[in-house]
């Protein structure tokens, strides 16, 4: 999953059916650490998590303004990144 990207950004869908964008430069260890409740303060209640979407990005300032473009964006345009 992580391969050679230099940063990632995410979605996982919530056990509550909410979604959650982050971005990391480890995915697989991003997404360990949520599923063991270590992961965002948001995603600690509301467990199980599931990788739903993911984008490598070139560095940490595209994927952190990648985080906020998606994080801005309402609940409709973000399930459809999921489709495409």
């Amino acid at each position: 999953m992580s391969g050679d990207a230099a940063a990632w950004v995410y979605l996982l869908r919530c056990g509550d059916g909410t979604l959650y964008c982050g971005w990391t430069v480890d995915l697989d260890a991003r997404l360990r650490a949520h599923a063991a409740g270590r992961g965002a303060k948001y995603t600690r209640t509301r467990l199980p998590v599931t990788l739903v979407w993911s984008q490598a990005m070139p560095d940490r300032t595209a994927a952190r303004r990648e985080e906020a473009r998606i994080k801005a964006l309402p609940r409709p345009a973000k399930l459809a990144l999921l489709d495409g």
